[in-house]
Formats: C-alpha cells, structure tokens, sequence
C-alpha cells in the first residue's frame, strides 16, 4: 500500500463520496497533502483511509460502540438528555430547531435539567472588563471554594447551576438586570431587539449537543463528586479547544482573509492545497447541520460571506456548521470580538450542567484504564 493515495482511490476503499471524504478530512481522521505532481489535486494518507475502512468493516454501531477504550471506538454512557434522530437533534425528545424557534435558553434549560420550576439567570454582578479570561477566572475561584455536589438536594444543585450560568453571561458582557438572559447579553453589547432575537435562537440551538468531549469531561469531574462549579470549568475548558466550541474562531479568520483577497482566491488557496475549509461539513449532519441552517435562514450574512458559504458549499458538496453561523453572525452585526465563544460557552453550560447533574445518578466514579504500550518492565 503506496503512502498517500487519490481522492478516487480513498472513495472507493471507503464506499463513500467524496464529500464524505472532506468531511473526515475535516475532522482530523485523514491527513491531506498537495500532490508534488500537481498542486491541483490534494493526496490522502492511505494508512488513514485503512483504519477508518477496518472500523466500517467491522459493523460498529453509534449504539453499540465498545465502552472500554476512548480512541479508535467512541465512549458510550447513557445518558436521557439528547441524542440524534435521523441527523437531527433533540433535546429530551423535543426537536431542538422547533424548540429554538420560540423557546429561551431559560426554558431549555427548564427542560435539560428536568427541574419543576423554569430557571432564573438574572444577575446583579457588572463585570469592568468582560470575555473569556474573567469567564475562567470567576469559575476557577468558584471551583476552588466549591461545595461537593454529594448529599445535597437537587432542588439546591439547580439552584446553584442557575447561579453559574448567570455568573458566566455576566463574565462575557450581559447588562445586569432580571430580565431573559438573551436580552442582558445584548443590552450589555449594544444590540437592539432582533439581534436579541437572533442570540435567543443561537443559544437554544447551542445549549447541548449529546456527549461531546466537553459533556464528558464535565461528567467525569461529576462522577469524583466535584463541585458543580468544577464541573462547568473542566468542561468549558475542554469546549475551549479550537477544534470543539472555539471552532468559530477558525472561521472568523477565514472571514478576515476573504476581506483581503477575496471568495474565489481563498477558496481556490484552499482547493489547490487540500486545506479543509474551517466550519464546513459535520460528522453527525452528512447532509448539512440543520443548526446552522435555522440560524442563518434568520439573517443575512455580508455579501463576500454569503457568496463564499454558497461557492464553498458548490465546489465541495460540504455545508456550513453551526460555526460558520456563529461567526457570520458576529460579524454582520458587529459583536466583540469573543462573542461566538460567549455565547457558545453560556448556552453549552446549561447542557454542561445537565450532564453533571445526570452523572451523580450514576453513583459511579468514571476511571478508564490504560492500555499500556511503552517499553516492556524489566524483570528482577
């Protein structure tokens, strides 16, 4: 088997099309390069190709993926808060783009928590200088004087994660005030009433997405009885990661090359060399993610943003993520500069929460094992 393979050649052994392709490369499964015989074509690492072909082979199921080892199978926990339902997702059953049509990040978290009463983020607390360095630092004091969440009602623990969710808008700029938490967060960023709506729509949509890295993290912080302040940090932390919450700052920076040069030389910049475009395609949405879709059928993006989503879009066959949402949106309406990492990691910490909360049901401390392949112990 030759080192680096075609475009052709990586369809076939995988029985996919070649948006498919993309989309794992995209993901980080299979490693691209330029071909040295002609910069047009970009060549994939046949060894990538071969392990992903072995995994299809072997008929794993999302459902029924082993639970003993965390790379080359994926995790699985069970877990009633949401899942994914013929690419698209739910939330306790209900379908969260309907949901995000009318519903406030209050009432979402009303039902992720399946508390008895809607939550109250409202906040007295003004933040001098907000983003995300005040974020962390404002849960790194609360998870160093936290409570253990064990032998303490639940009607307590929602009482608290009402707190941090409040805490953590106020850290990214929300007007103090009692008012829907959408509506602080646009007040304290100069936004009008249907911007307001927009954030609304953004948020629910973002409140939870099943067990990513970040809910897992967060549930094994759960799992040693962690403070539920510990519990958001270890998972805002892992959310932090460009390649998981912070993803739209990848593409707010490909934004800012489209100022310079323009849709069609990025694109052909990216095409030529085999580089993925950052927020287009999704593992879990094959056919487009129905999130981003939602979101940007509310407004319209920059004209150079919104021919570059539809030429992308043609050439590649993959659709824009929620990331590229995120980051249009920011950018048509001028939000500071971290405002997609805001309002990502203010909407995801209801469903961070939610998965701690879940997690001390279990009663069980979450351990893997190692699988140890360094050098063999010398005998005595």
């Amino acid at each position: 088997m030759g080192a680096w393979i075609s475009m052709d050649e990586a369809c076939t052994r995988l029985g996919v099309r070649p948006q498919t392709v993309y989309a794992y490369v995209s993901r980080g499964k299979i490693e691209v390069m330029s071909d040295p015989a002609d910069t047009r074509r970009s060549l994939y690492r046949a060894e990538d190709v071969a392990t992903l072909a072995r995994r299809k082979q072997a008929g794993r199921k999302h459902e029924t993926l082993a639970t003993n080892t965390l790379f080359g199978s994926e995790p699985s926990i069970p877990t009633a808060i949401s899942t994914f339902v013929r690419e698209r997702l739910y939330y306790r059953g209900q379908d969260a783009v309907a949901l995000a049509g009318s519903a406030t990040l209050e009432e979402a978290a009303h039902l992720l928590w399946d508390a008895d009463r809607l939550a109250d983020f409202s906040s007295s607390a003004r933040v001098a200088r907000p983003g995300r360095v005040v974020a962390f630092k404002t849960l790194a004091e609360l998870a160093a004087t936290g409570h253990s969440t064990h032998g303490r009602m639940t009607r307590v623990l929602h009482g608290e994660c009402q707190s941090l969710v409040g805490q953590l808008a106020n850290a990214f700029g929300a007007q103090p005030g009692q008012p829907p938490l959408h509506i602080r967060l646009a007040q304290g960023w100069g936004q009008p009433a249907p911007v307001a709506e927009l954030l609304r729509t953004a948020m629910v949509l973002l409140a939870d997405h099943e067990l990513t890295s970040s809910a897992f993290a967060a549930r094994i912080a759960a799992s040693t009885g962690a403070s539920l302040p510990a519990c958001l940090l270890s998972g805002l932390t892992t959310l932090s990661g460009p390649l998981h919450g912070d993803a739209s700052g990848r593409v707010k920076a490909l934004f800012s090359e489209l100022e310079r040069q323009g849709e069609d030389e990025v694109i052909a910049h990216h095409l030529s060399t085999g580089l993925p475009l950052a927020g287009f395609g999704h593992h879990l949405y094959p056919e487009g993610d129905p999130r981003a879709k939602a979101l940007l059928n509310l407004f319209e993006p920059p004209p150079v943003i919104a021919r570059f989503i539809e030429k992308a879009t043609r050439l590649t066959g993959l659709q824009p993520n929620i990331d590229v949402a995120l980051a249009a949106l920011v950018t048509h309406y001028g939000l500071p500069e971290d405002a997609a990492f805001g309002m990502f990691a203010t909407a995801r910490s209801v469903g961070l929460l939610a998965h701690s909360l879940e997690q001390l049901t279990v009663g069980q401390v979450i351990r893997p094992r190692g699988r140890y392949v360094g050098v063999a112990p010398g005998r005595e």
